[in-house]
């Protein structure tokens, strides 16, 4: 059995994210070692233009991630983790999902995975450290928090950060909220 006749039996024919029925297609989830179908999923081409970030991401569209992060098949789950991800810096319910997801450490290990475009991003502190996800850093100045009245302050820790897209940005918990924070204002 083919590859894609495989992911049509899987799916029931439909987008394994949004349940789409149109223009469906193959979408092998990096990093790709060899083509088999437990790497793969089966999308619509709306989902896989902006996995591929060829198209702007349309966060009402991934809300269908609600349903999708549940899905038993691992590279689903790959899918989903990585796009609550990308998502979650401007959505607070794709952090929210992004709390509640649960994968097994193996699924968890690949979703983690730098993607190649990723390999060359670097998040740097204020003294030129480079930051790795799940460091602890901490604060040098006093930052208001953008939409709260919270006030984060200098020598605040922040443990467990998470790293973003953009290389002045990551991701972590202050007084039990998820805020962004400029990497120009840590120290690690």
């Amino acid at each position: 059995m083919s590859i894609e006749q495989a992911l049509i039996e899987r799916s029931n024919n439909q987008c394994e994210l949004c349940t789409n029925t149109d223009n469906l297609s193959v979408y092998e989830v990096p990093p790709v070692t060899e083509a088999h179908s437990d790497k793969c999923i089966y999308v619509c081409q709306t989902c896989k233009d902006q996995i591929d970030n060829s198209a702007e991401l349309t966060a009402n569209h991934w809300h269908c991630l609600n349903d999708s992060m549940w899905s038993q098949t691992p590279a689903v789950q790959v899918v989903a983790y990585r796009m609550l991800k990308r998502l979650a810096a401007d959505n607070g319910w794709a952090q929210d999902a992004l709390d509640m997801i649960y994968l097994e450490e193996d699924t968890l290990k690949w979703a983690q995975m730098p993607l190649a475009e990723e390999d060359d991003i670097k998040h740097i502190d204020s003294n030129g450290v480079v930051l790795q996800a799940g460091d602890t850093v901490t604060l040098i100045k006093d930052l208001d928090v953008k939409g709260s009245s919270l006030v984060a302050k200098r020598g605040t820790a922040v443990r467990n950060i998470g790293l973003t897209s953009n290389p002045e940005h990551i991701e972590g918990r202050v007084e039990g909220q998820r805020i962004v924070i400029l990497t120009k204002y840590v120290k690690k």
